[in-house]
């Protein structure tokens, strides 16, 4: 939806996180004297402090705030709805069925910006490699700018972007189930099983994530990941310009692991050698595909291949993703916070090897399947589990399911919040081993989200101990 037409029709802000507060920003500076509306669940009294105070101090506002919330539909004409806000609710699919137009920050951006979008999706690895494409392309010279859910909000830079401009886009799916645009270049990585309690089917979360690369033209890139299954199925889909990533076979044109170098190869009998693979300063051979992502977009932007591996070695890992903590009484604790899948904390189980003896694990329940997980479980040499609710129970089970005997050579451990976490793993780990905080789940209910879990995860392990009397 282009801007031009927003200037007449009335207007509603559907939620008030990070996005829908940008959303009222910019449509106040777009639009200084015309009334908006602004709607969350949430009363005024319990948003964060900003977001009471920005709405407190403009008098051009129509506010929609608490339970009722939703009935505010009637009243607007179009909707921008911020994501997360699932489409199946009664009232929106009434709006909509009355005609109500609909829209989002993200289709906002993506409908006025002048510059090019490279966006990145996935169902983990979004946030690492998109901070790094962000990284080689600023070393390389370009204008770029990291935004979405890792990066500022896109609309915060709307006005500011040029016809030279980059924009890495971090796109979720909630982001991603209504744009009718695809980016430039997209960047599709693997997709499993999440969101469960959102969508209808795995099916229905798969369709939002090829909405990346459904729009896309002849003239555009998908740059994605060759190894599994469902991102080759979508990129055959795709009209786009194909360019693989890989771990295990060689595709070309390509950007993957051959030997010991990350290797990218634009057409056969062509092959540069960027980066020895043992020089990536991110943990685990699963990132190494987040690596050979960003290399792949750095060279269709035109950085040269000894930028990119300059940017590559001296990028430093994001917090919460396979962090070590530190060593503390003798054990090594390593903060995974953002596991919020079992395939993730699988991998992590792969990275770090047999010296993990303590796993930390279990959140809010979204359906997900452990069986697999389960496995890995009883195939390392992990001796204590400590889990959360509620998904830990569910964890449990299916390691009781695979061996019923699992008690006997497992000690586990339900817990309701990280204290007793943190305490049972300093009783339970071995000085020499490592305890991994990885939930496999995602964090909401007992925490703010999976930052603030492992913000109290990282506190606890290094607060050091009471002095008696």
């Amino acid at each position: 939806m282009k801007l031009s037409e927003l200037k007449e029709p009335s207007l509603l802000i559907l939620g008030l996180g990070r996005e829908g507060l940008s959303a009222l920003r910019f449509l106040r500076a777009l639009f200084p004297e015309k009334t908006l509306g602004a709607a969350d669940r949430l009363p005024l009294d319990e948003l964060p402090p900003d977001a009471a105070e920005l709405l407190r101090s403009d008098g051009n506002l129509r506010l929609h705030l608490g339970p009722d919330y939703l009935q505010s539909f009637a009243q607007h004409d179009v909707i921008v709805k911020s994501p997360g806000i699932p489409v199946t609710l009664p009232e929106y699919v009434r709006a909509v069925r009355s005609g109500r137009k609909v829209t989002s920050q993200t289709e906002l951006f993506f409908s006025n910006c002048s510059g090019t979008i490279v966006g990145v999706t996935g169902t983990k690895g979004k946030s690492t490699t998109a901070s790094l494409i962000h990284a080689i392309l600023q070393r390389g010279g370009k204008k770029s700018a990291l935004v979405g859910n890792i990066g500022v909000p896109a609309l915060d830079l709307l006005r500011e972007s040029t016809p030279d401009s980059i924009f890495v886009y971090e796109l979720s799916s909630h982001q991603l189930e209504s744009l009718r645009q695809s980016p430039h270049i997209a960047v599709l990585l693997n997709i499993v099983p999440e969101h469960l309690d959102y969508y209808a089917s795995f099916e229905q979360y798969v369709a939002a994530k090829e909405n990346i690369a459904r729009f896309q033209s002849p003239d555009d890139w998908l740059v994605h990941a060759s190894d599994h299954a469902i991102p080759r199925e979508l990129a055959a889909r795709s009209p786009a310009r194909k360019l693989a990533c890989f771990l295990e076979t060689l595709s070309i044109p390509g950007c993957g692991v051959l030997g010991e170098w990350i290797v990218y190869s634009p057409e056969r009998g062509r092959k540069e050698e960027i980066l020895e693979a043992r020089e990536s300063p991110l943990p685990g051979r699963f990132n190494l595909l987040n690596v050979a992502a960003a290399t792949a977009v750095g060279r269709l932007l035109g950085v040269q291949a000894d930028t990119i591996a300059e940017a590559a070695r001296s990028f430093q890992p994001l917090e919460h993703r396979l962090e070590r903590v530190g060593t503390y009484a003798g054990i090594t604790f390593y903060n995974d916070a953002i596991a919020t899948v079992p395939e993730a904390t699988s991998a992590a189980l792969d990275t770090l090897g047999d010296d993990v003896e303590t796993i930390l694990a279990g959140g809010t329940d979204r359906k997900a399947d452990f069986a697999k997980l389960a496995k890995r479980l009883l195939q390392s040499r992990v001796r204590t589990v400590i889990l959360f609710p509620k998904t830990g129970r569910r964890i449990w089970e299916a390691v009781c399911e695979q061996e019923p005997a699992a008690s006997g050579r497992l000690d586990h451990f339900f817990v309701e919040n990280m204290e007793e976490a943190v305490e049972l793993a300093m009783q339970h780990t071995t000085p020499g081993k490592i305890c991994l905080h990885s939930p496999a789940s995602p964090s909401v209910g007992l925490f703010r989200d999976y930052r603030d879990r492992g913000e109290q995860f990282k506190r606890l392990v290094a607060k050091p101990p009471e002095t008696p009397g």
